[in-house]
């Protein structure tokens, strides 16, 4: 069955996927790592993408960014994508092929989701067994969201508003992201962000899969998709987004 056409929104960020071909690894190095990220650093910057959070794992990499134009995402990644298979098949002396295919891609609700899903995407080493602790996995945005730390992994990270609101300063911001990995993400937080992602629907309230929908022409979520929990201190309110402010 053919995929649904994606929801691309400028200034509502997005939870992007791209896997290797089968997947195959498609980082055997550090110096691979560094390929990819100075590629992506440099194709963002040039087509408007502000990445929020990340994590490159061996045989795919998760993004949260924001597109400033409707073409940001898919211009950065046909960038990125041919560099870095031209880089990898002249290093390794292979030919064809190295992604699954286009990068899966759904649109977030930031006041609901987003910081659940930067936890979600800076905790896939701890699930996949890799590491013990957020910050020994150094291709990872966590290091700079809860620690504070820059460098050539970090200083081009771009704080979603909702990050800042977490604290007067960069110190007390870093204490209340730490104090969000204190506990387990929600098992059906996952499931849900694993299907939308997948699926690509709309990763939020039903309002908001409501609005995206509108918007998008087409259906933000599966017809058996129910009312997404309400999230601890927040009402869930109609979003506002871009061009509605």
């Amino acid at each position: 069955m053919a995929r649904l056409p994606r929801y691309v929104i400028p200034g509502q960020p997005q939870h992007i996927i791209q896997r290797g071909n089968n997947r195959q690894a498609i980082f055997a190095a550090e110096a691979d790592y560094q390929f990819f990220r100075d590629a992506l650093v440099e194709a963002a910057g040039k087509y408007g993408l502000a990445i929020h959070a990340y994590v490159w794992m061996t045989n795919h990499v998760h993004l949260l960014a924001t597109p400033a134009l409707e073409d940001s995402i898919s211009k950065t990644f046909q960038s990125v994508g041919r560099r870095y298979v031209q880089y990898f098949n002249y290093t390794y002396r292979r030919s064809g092929t190295l992604w699954e295919g286009r990068y899966r891609a759904t649109v977030v609700d930031s006041e609901h989701y987003l910081l659940t899903l930067m936890r979600y995407i800076e905790l896939n080493p701890l699930r996949a067994g890799m590491v013990v602790a957020p910050q020994d996995y150094p291709w990872s945005s966590y290091g700079r969201n809860a620690l504070g730390e820059g460098g050539l992994n970090a200083d081009w990270l771009t704080p979603h508003e909702e990050y800042i609101r977490l604290g007067l300063d960069d110190l007390a911001k870093q204490e209340a992201y730490r104090a969000l990995f204190v506990s387990a993400i929600d098992q059906g937080d996952l499931a849900e962000i694993r299907d939308c992602t997948h699926k690509g629907w709309a990763l939020g309230s039903e309002l908001f899969r409501d609005a995206i929908e509108a918007l998008g022409q087409r259906r933000a979520a599966s017809k058996g998709v129910g009312r997404p929990r309400k999230r601890e201190g927040k009402g869930v309110n109609c979003p506002i987004l871009p061009g509605q402010r």
